[in-house]
């Protein structure tokens, strides 16, 4: 339910700096399927988020900041779910700027997405700031 609202809220925002350019909307299908899957996925990252292991990349991913607190046996599962969740965030960014009417704006939309997931990340959760890791 959190990420839910977390993701909701981000939108919102983003739609509203986005419509002081122009009105933009923001809304589709694609960007609501992808939506889902994250937050699927979200049941599975948030403990690795919690433990340290992954962390919010200051490109707009996810990263395995540190794989010595995976076990050896869960490195594949937890690197596979770290891939899927990347490809549907690069995917979402996508499908938000081409439901703008702006693919060109893909990289904006990544930007802002990756400072956002930063200042909405739960405490202890790690984010990268200028190439550092640091602890929220």
């Amino acid at each position: 339910m959190k990420f839910i609202s977390f993701i909701g809220a981000f939108l919102l925002a983003l739609s509203l700096s986005a419509s002081a350019q122009g009105n933009l909307e923001i809304d589709s299908p694609a960007i609501g399927a992808l939506q889902r899957s994250m937050q699927q996925r979200h049941t599975q990252l948030a403990p690795l988020y919690t433990s340290g292991a992954v962390g919010l990349a200051a490109d707009g991913t996810v990263a395995l900041r540190d794989a010595s607190l995976v076990p050896l046996p869960q490195r594949g599962p937890v690197a596979a779910l770290i891939a899927a969740e990347n490809a549907d965030r690069g995917a979402l960014y996508r499908e938000i700027a081409r439901a703008n009417g702006h693919p060109e704006w893909e990289a904006d939309v990544r930007k802002t997405f990756a400072q956002r997931w930063a200042d909405r990340a739960q405490a202890g959760w790690w984010v990268q700031k200028d190439g550092s890791w640091v602890k929220k």
